[in-house]
């Protein structure tokens, strides 16, 4: 079992290239099966990622404030207790909207995501 305290997460400053803006993460334990794997990943206000797709469905669990989670046809707003999961191969990006930040935690299967082109504009308004 492994139990882990949001609370008393380090997180660490992430500069790669999956990233814009601030962006801090941390794993969360070792692989817990040797297939899936969990960071915790704080998105400061108009830090996101990158678009991208991955090799696996992803889900992702918001924890702390206000954030975007978006496909190519809908940004989908992401608040505390809100889970998503995202499609193998699917093209997304998620991180905090332009004024919030934004933290979740995601579950990833093995595997590299494809990192494509920057997010160049939040469709949502007063997200």
């Amino acid at each position: 079992m492994i139990v882990a305290h949001y609370k008393e997460t380090k997180l660490e400053p992430q500069v790669r290239a999956m990233f814009t803006g601030g962006v801090s993460s941390a794993a969360i334990g070792d692989a817990v099966d040797g297939n899936s794997h969990m960071n915790l990943v704080k998105f400061e206000a108009g830090g996101r990622t990158k678009w991208h797709t991955h090799p696996f469905a992803q889900a992702l669990i918001c924890v702390e404030g206000k954030g975007i989670v978006a496909t190519e046809e809908k940004e989908n707003i992401f608040e505390p207790g809100d889970v998503i999961i995202i499609p193998q191969g699917l093209k997304h990006w998620h991180g905090g909207t332009d004024t919030t930040s934004m933290a979740h935690v995601n579950v990833n299967g093995n595997g590299e995501a494809e990192i494509l082109e920057a997010v160049d504009k939040i469709r949502t308004q007063n997200a």
